[in-house]
């Protein structure tokens, strides 16, 4: 209760004080800007000026600048003071990878309904996958199933009472607003393929919602000519031997509901308000011919580890992840073919070393390990985070929880923060307190059809039944911050403008750096761990 008016003065100050003391005794105090390590950002842009320079050639994963990379990353946890924690007493953790290029140019794809049949353009109508192995050949009816969701555990299963054996599966990206953002993105991720193949279904092709894409189709075909890639142990993969995948224009999509007395417009109205779609036989045939050339690939995760100074807790571990991948050299656009990556994800690499570093320059270290973990091939799957979350280089019911950067976009001011995952565990409930200590507001996902709570490597570990959250700057729909994110997705995401010349705000950067290290110790430091919420779906997976 705040004090009347006509309180004397120093009642006054001892009600401030009491409130200053409860606050600072449920989070770390917030530092002044002279005391925070890199007041001006100016050392974390350092190392995105290195990453994302043109010396790096995108960090496509395994190739040259990659590996280049992966030892400049590596270098700077040596020179923090981190311990080697990957193979052999190195930082570096081998995955080895199946690498997928498809020749558009000597592939074919057509289309038979109503005695008709059309040729699809590939690339103008359809994109092939690359991350799961294609067949050679392939002839197959299609059956639309709606949004492709199997959560029956949840009530919703689009692929019940539907005849899919040796059939092609075709879905529209989105769901009915009954499921939350995280059920739907998890069904994409993790259970979709088991459905299918479960189901007998020979193929899966995704229509995205036009109104809720994250980039242009014509970057999306872009980007549909580089490789793909998918870890070589048979036990990561989730489809089982070769299945067709392919993405269709949203612009072309009548074409496959042509014969089916149904129409794509009818289907995109449905999905625009998050109703549920009942699926139908397309009464239409597709046969795909596809040339594809395989090669293996190795890249490394980079792992270094900062001892817990408990003598008991030391053995417990919290695991702090960005990606240090991006896209490597693709089709030029306004003459740029680097695809540097800046944002997305040098920007986490960069506050992974400054953290590291800071916490390393002086003081006692938290109570628990923390585990550094820049990790390969996020653009092509979230592969390396998924080696290591389900191979660590420490024993895996040691690691507590991971807290995971990727594209957190310091594009303006840090008032708010958004942390994806915040409402599963009882790391939202630090997310919150740390937050309110450092001034700071905590935002839900805007976005949830964006299916982000899946799309980077948090979810790895996530699957694993450890406790996980990926922390970016919040913006609320419809507010100024929202309109510069979007403008920022359509024009620099996965394309060579997310470079060294965007507009960033280096301080901004600096203070969510002060904020990820507060949020680290209290994790590293609290006498418990990390657990699962009572109501979340995710708790399923602790098992594991």
């Amino acid at each position: 209760m705040n004090p009347p008016r006509s309180a004397p003065r120093a009642q006054k100050r001892r009600a401030l004080l009491l409130l200053a003391c409860l606050i600072a005794a449920a989070a770390p105090a917030v530092r002044a800007r002279a005391e925070r390590p890199d007041p001006d950002g100016a050392l974390w842009w350092s190392h995105i000026a290195v990453l994302a320079s043109d010396a790096y050639q995108g960090r496509l994963t395994g190739s040259p600048g990659y590996l280049k990379a992966a030892g400049y990353v590596a270098d700077h946890f040596k020179a923090a003071g981190l311990k080697p924690a990957g193979d052999a007493g190195s930082y570096f953790q081998d995955v080895d990878l199946i690498s997928q290029t498809i020749d558009d140019d000597a592939s074919r794809v057509t289309l038979t309904a109503g005695g008709a049949e059309r040729t699809l353009a590939i690339g103008e109508d359809l994109v092939l996958g690359t991350r799961i192995l294609q067949p050679k050949t392939i002839t197959a009816p299609l059956v639309f199933i709606g949004y492709g969701l199997a959560l029956p555990e949840a009530g919703y299963d689009d692929f019940a009472a539907q005849d899919l054996k040796g059939r092609i599966a075709v879905t529209i990206s989105g769901g009915p607003d009954t499921l939350t953002g995280a059920l739907k993105a998890h069904s994409r991720a993790y259970a979709t393929w088991k459905a299918a193949e479960k189901a007998g279904a020979v193929g899966l092709i995704s229509i995205p919602n036009p109104h809720s894409m994250d980039i242009p189709w014509a970057r999306l075909r872009l980007l549909a000519k580089q490789s793909g890639m998918s870890i070589a142990d048979p036990r990561f993969q989730d489809a089982k031997g070769p299945r067709l995948t392919a993405t269709v224009n949203p612009a072309s999509a009548e074409a496959l509901f042509a014969a089916s007395g149904h129409t794509f417009a009818q289907v995109l109205a449905l999905s625009d308000a998050h109703k549920p779609i009942a699926g139908f036989p397309l009464n239409a045939t597709l046969t795909a011919d596809v040339a594809a050339k395989v090669t293996p690939v190795t890249a490394p995760n980079v792992v270094g580890l900062l001892p817990g100074s408990d003598p008991t807790l030391a053995n417990e571990y919290v695991v702090v992840s960005a990606h240090l991948d991006h896209l490597g050299v693709g089709a030029p656009i306004d003459g740029d073919p680097i695809y540097h990556g800046a944002m997305d994800n040098a920007s986490g690499v960069a506050s992974l070393l400054e953290v590291a570093r800071d916490f390393t320059a002086g003081g006692a270290p938290p109570r628990r390990s923390v585990l550094f973990v820049a990790v390969t091939g996020e653009e092509k799957g979230l592969l390396g985070s998924r080696y290591f979350a389900e191979n660590p280089t420490v024993e895996r019911r040691a690691i507590v929880a991971d807290i995971n950067m990727d594209e957190f976009l310091p594009l303006y001011p840090l008032r708010d923060l958004t942390a994806l995952g915040e409402t599963e565990s009882t790391l939202g409930a630090d997310v919150r307190a740390v937050a309110q200590a450092e001034g700071y507001g905590v935002l839900p996902d805007g976005e949830p059809d964006r299916n982000l709570f899946v799309r980077s490597d948090q979810y790895s570990f996530i699957r694993v039944g450890i406790p996980s959250i990926a922390l970016m700057f919040g913006h609320a729909p419809g507010s100024k911050e929202d309109a510069i994110v979007a403008d920022w997705n359509h024009h620099r995401y996965h394309a060579p403008q997310d470079n060294l010349t965007q507009p960033v705000d280096r301080e901004a950067a600096s203070r969510f750096n002060a904020y990820l290290e507060a949020l680290i110790t209290r994790v590293a430091d609290e006498p418990d761990r990390p657990r699962w919420l009572d109501g979340s779906f995710f708790k399923r997976f602790e098992a594991k």
